[in-house]
């Protein structure tokens, strides 16, 4: 979904992509990837959740300060960082969960206020969230910040359908995917806020990436098909790597290259 409205930021220094079709494949696909690859490190490496955690936010913190330094937006380098604030999201939540006690329902209830109140404080300061306005250091951390925590909320809640409401991987993703089929309807039929629902299908794509990552790696007696952390991280990473190589060479989602057009 595309905020055209809000275009004030447009050409300048903005270093998010166009909200295009390729942006919404990659992104689930990114989600997926976040489910499966913390659970490839935690459990077939051996790395424990405490090793995995650690290590994965060393390379957020590395990915994201050369996402901050960038001066322009960098395909490879965006998606990277998307990829990885996938992984540290899922793990926020299974830390809570596992290491902590803390209920699906409760982590869900408080990563929704955290978001809400991110957006909140981000739009006090700012008066907007459009993805094309972030063009300013401060919009541009809020911006990395409702990113982390729509990922760890889409973790919560994927898990909470599928395990704790006992719904099914295929059923939970059959149920998100819905949800933001209602938004794009609601979007393109309805006209409605294109902020708005850029942000609600964001948030929903997180659960939906989650619930078919399980649903793909886990084995059938719990509810996959059973390819494996392995199979299923390698897959959608490749597929990462393709649609961003070709978006590189195109540049068809820069706000540079669609404002000129």
């Amino acid at each position: 979904m595309n905020d055209i409205p809000a275009a004030a930021g447009r050409g300048l220094l903005n270093k998010v992509p166009e909200a295009i079709l390729f942006f919404w494949i990659i992104k689930i696909l990114a989600t997926t990837v976040g489910e499966t690859a913390a659970d490839f490190l935690n459990f077939d490496l051996n790395f424990g959740l405490t090793g995995t955690s650690i290590v994965m936010a060393g390379l957020l913190a590395v990915s994201l300060a050369a996402q901050l330094r960038a001066k322009r937006y960098v395909p490879w380098l965006y998606w990277l960082t998307v990829v990885l604030i996938s992984v540290v999201g899922t793990l926020i939540t299974d830390n809570l969960t596992d290491h902590f006690g803390v209920p699906l329902g409760v982590t869900t209830a408080a990563f929704s206020l955290a978001l809400i109140a991110t957006f909140a404080i981000w739009y006090t300061r700012e008066r907007t969230l459009s993805i094309h306005s972030i063009c300013t250091r401060s919009r541009e951390l809020y911006y990395w910040a409702a990113i982390l925590f729509t990922f760890a909320l889409g973790t919560a809640a994927g898990d909470l359908f599928a395990e704790r409401l006992n719904l099914g991987y295929a059923n939970s993703a059959l149920l998100f995917g819905g949800l933001i089929a209602a938004v794009t309807f609601g979007y393109y039929a309805l006209r409605a806020n294109a902020v708005l629902a850029f942000w609600l299908a964001y948030i929903l794509t997180r659960p939906l990436g989650a619930s078919c990552g399980d649903y793909l790696s886990q084995p059938a007696t719990n509810g996959g098909l059973g390819l494996g952390t392995v199979q299923t991280s390698l897959l959608f990473l490749a597929a990462i790597s393709g649609l961003v190589f070709y978006l590189t060479l195109t540049r068809r989602d820069s706000t540079e290259q669609r404002s000129a057009q």
